[in-house]
């Protein structure tokens, strides 16, 4: 039984002004690859600016604002953050880091 593709979460916002879009579903490059969680890997999108830790995933590695990123480590997520001050607003899925 399929319970459907998740909602998309609301980009994560950094104090420093960094924005991403982090998404886990079915229908992402994550894992697993459900609805449920937690993640150990999730999808990145559409970053605000280039981010180093990111480029390794990056699905056009010449657009590194407008591509998305597949099975991103959900501990580089979170390093990412951190190193950026932190989350001020936005959604993640559930992770396992």
């Amino acid at each position: 039984m399929s319970i459907g593709k998740a909602k998309g979460r609301i980009p994560v916002m950094c104090s420093d002004g960094f924005k991403m879009s982090v998404q886990a579903s079915e229908g992402n490059y994550c894992e697993p690859r459900n609805n449920v969680g937690p993640y150990s890997h999730v999808e990145v999108g559409f970053p605000s600016e280039k981010d180093l830790d990111l480029m390794p995933f990056a699905e056009d590695p010449s657009k590194p604002t407008m591509t998305v990123y597949g099975w991103v480590p959900s501990s580089i997520v979170m390093l990412i953050i951190a190193k950026r001050g932190g989350m001020t607003n936005g959604e993640l899925p559930p992770m396992g880091v």
